[in-house]
């Protein structure tokens, strides 16, 4: 094990994420509202690879799509429809800025959330999506545009390894910045994580995302540790920034319950914000394992769920 554990995640750390990546199933259970192929069926009936169903033949349907076998055992004519296939784009915004340089258990919450967007991106792949990122350090924000090409993906594990390493203690990149320009790269039917810590989710970025869901489906993957969402309750808890090591002192209960409240409030606003906007949300706490909490909360039929019940955004953003 390198002497960097949990502190920064190499790019053989994140390479290795692949064989964690197999039971996470990306594929859209909806409509795909992107233009270019790929591998994903659309809502979009015509004269595609996959045979979808046959209906009865209605003026104006191609006579070359007449399905003979049912029109022979009913005695009506009937055509057949195809589904054509569609590509979903699957864009990530991680979160490696300062706050994120925290941990408790195994990892920093910088590194989780890497593990988590190497975990995506490789299921991604393999499922034939292009994959692109925007990773978040404290005073600059790196892009990847999507692509599919195995070095394209590992250059940007070395973006997600070196935002990780960085030691900027300055935070001027926004949450809400970074989604406004998601939002201006992002075509309609992407698939977009945003893994982070959240501790910005403000007004304005809420109302970033709330313009981006109108076009797109989003993930939002909470990622705290253990000591944020609860208080130790014997004293002399040790702490270090690398440097300095300090004891925290004990605390009654009744800071305690006001200092869960604090953090169930942060978290409630994002999960809030997912469940009026018809999207996903997902909190994992930091950890050795990505793939048991991945794969037990994103499921298809989650998006599927999302999408019943995303409202029409009329206004939204307005």
């Amino acid at each position: 094990m390198n002497d960097r554990y949990g502190i920064v995640a190499t790019v053989d750390e994140l390479v290795r994420q692949r064989g964690t990546a197999g039971p996470l199933k990306l594929t859209p259970e909806g409509a795909v509202r992107t233009l270019q192929s790929g591998p994903f069926r659309s809502a979009y009936r015509g004269r595609g690879m996959e045979f979808d169903e046959s209906r009865a033949y209605q003026p104006g349907d191609d006579i070359r799509a007449i399905d003979w076998r049912v029109t022979a055992r009913t005695g009506r004519v009937h055509t057949k429809l195809f589904h054509e296939e569609r590509e979903r784009p699957v864009l990530l915004l991680v979160d490696a800025r300062p706050m994120m340089r925290f941990g408790t258990r195994d990892c920093f919450k910088s590194v989780f959330a890497a593990r988590i967007a190497a975990t995506l991106a490789w299921a991604a792949r393999d499922a034939g999506d292009r994959v692109g990122a925007f990773v978040m350090m404290g005073t600059a924000t790196m892009q990847f545009p999507p692509h599919r090409d195995r070095g394209r993906l590992l250059r940007l594990f070395q973006g997600l390894s070196a935002a990780t390493a960085d030691t900027c203690g300055v935070e001027s990149v926004s949450l809400s910045e970074q989604i406004a320009r998601l939002r201006r790269v992002a075509r309609p039917g992407t698939l977009i994580f945003v893994v982070s810590d959240f501790h910005d989710f403000d007004d304005d970025a809420e109302k970033e995302l709330a313009r981006v869901s109108m076009h797109c489906d989003i993930a939002c993957v909470h990622v705290y540790d253990a000591l944020e969402a609860a208080a130790p309750e014997s004293p002399g808890y040790r702490v270090s920034d690398g440097e300095r090591v300090l004891a925290l002192a004990g605390f009654d209960r009744r800071w305690q319950r006001e200092y869960r409240k604090g953090f169930e409030a942060r978290r409630g606003r994002v999960e809030s914000f997912c469940r009026r906007h018809g999207e996903t949300f997902i909190s994992l706490r930091t950890g050795p394992a990505v793939d048991p909490a991945l794969t037990e909360r994103l499921h298809p039929r989650r998006f599927q769920r999302a999408r019943a019940a995303r409202p029409t955004h009329e206004g939204a953003g307005a």
